[in-house]
């Protein structure tokens, strides 16, 4: 066969192949549609802080933020590219402080709806068994906070010992209270309850008033207002500091740049805005490491003046393994 014949063959088999492919189709892969396991670790001197993600929850923000005029969420929201309902992190964080195991709030398990209820699991996937957890403290007792002490009816964290504010006990786990709430409210009643009575009944609940220090490099630090017994945990190593503030704010999008705009369930929204404004001031003059419950995953950053409020700075993503 000559040069010209071989040349005019393989042109023939290029164009059946070429035709060939053209006219099958492969299967696509299926979607997963669900995320990476959420945590997330940076260093504080010498401590290992791990966040836990313990999922999303979307909330009316638009109805339940307070002290606001008509359509200022709506434009706040807009300005960040979001919309209410708002997607809603729910946040736990992981102190190692190389001789305790520290967790700080514990999620919602399932008191708090199907979106949420995965820190546990998160905790796992982050190299830690729940039996390893020596101590938790709560920020305060909603069930987003507290309900993850359970899973179903045995003891999540069997060897932990958990603390939290006096106030907050006297609060939420009082038959009374309960009682005599209106029906809509019972449920922030019975859902601290359920998490924390099973503690108290194995001896494992051991609350503080106000200012505490719990363990080397931990302390409780009283931000009362969100609740009677909200607590914020000053946490130190080698020099550097992280504030976890619970829920002394919930939408970055309005309440950094709006710190007076508070929120329906605050026990006492006065006290709350105040706290918020003192902490913010705080965290924007020292420059010190922030943990938040309800900022976008994984909630750390820091708070600098931006005009007559705040801009939230989030952590630079870093490959810390």
């Amino acid at each position: 066969m000559s040069s010209a014949s071989r040349q005019i063959v393989s042109f023939a088999l290029v164009a059946v192949c070429a035709a060939f492919t053209a006219g099958t189709t492969f299967a696509a892969a299926p979607q997963v549609k669900t995320p990476a396991p959420g945590y997330y670790r940076v260093m504080l001197g010498d401590f290992e802080i791990t966040a836990l993600s313990d999922g999303t929850v979307q909330l009316p923000v638009d109805k339940l933020l307070t002290n606001t005029r008509p359509g200022q969420v709506d434009k706040a929201l807009k300005h960040d590219f979001l919309k209410a309902p708002l997607d809603t992190s729910v946040n736990g964080y992981l102190v190692n402080t190389g001789s305790k195991l520290v967790l700080i709030d514990t999620g919602a398990a399932s008191l708090f709806g199907p979106t949420l209820g995965n820190l546990l699991a998160n905790l796992k996937a982050a190299g830690y068994q729940p039996e390893q957890v020596d101590e938790i403290y709560i920020t305060h007792m909603h069930a987003d906070h507290v309900g993850g002490l359970m899973a179903g009816d045995k003891l999540a964290f069997p060897n932990a010992t958990v603390r939290a504010d006096q106030h907050d006990a006297d609060f939420w786990l009082s038959k009374e209270n309960l009682d005599k709430a209106p029906a809509d409210a019972k449920g922030f009643f019975q859902g601290a309850m359920a998490s924390l009575n099973p503690y108290v009944a194995a001896g494992k609940f051991k609350p503080f008033d106000g200012n505490t220090d719990l363990v080397p490099g931990i302390k409780a630090m009283a931000a009362r207002g969100h609740t009677p017994g909200h607590s914020t945990y000053l946490v130190e190593s080698q020099g550097q500091k992280l504030v976890l503030w619970g829920d002394l704010m919930h939408v970055a999008a309005v309440q950094f740049a709006q710190p007076s705009v508070t929120i329906q369930f605050d026990t006492d929204s006065k006290a709350a805005a105040a706290q918020r404004k003192l902490a913010y001031a705080d965290a924007a003059r020292q420059g010190y490491l922030v943990g938040s419950a309800h900022l976008s995953f994984p909630g750390l950053g820091h708070l600098r003046r931006d005009g007559a409020g705040y801009a939230w700075v989030p952590v630079n993503y870093n490959g810390l393994k």
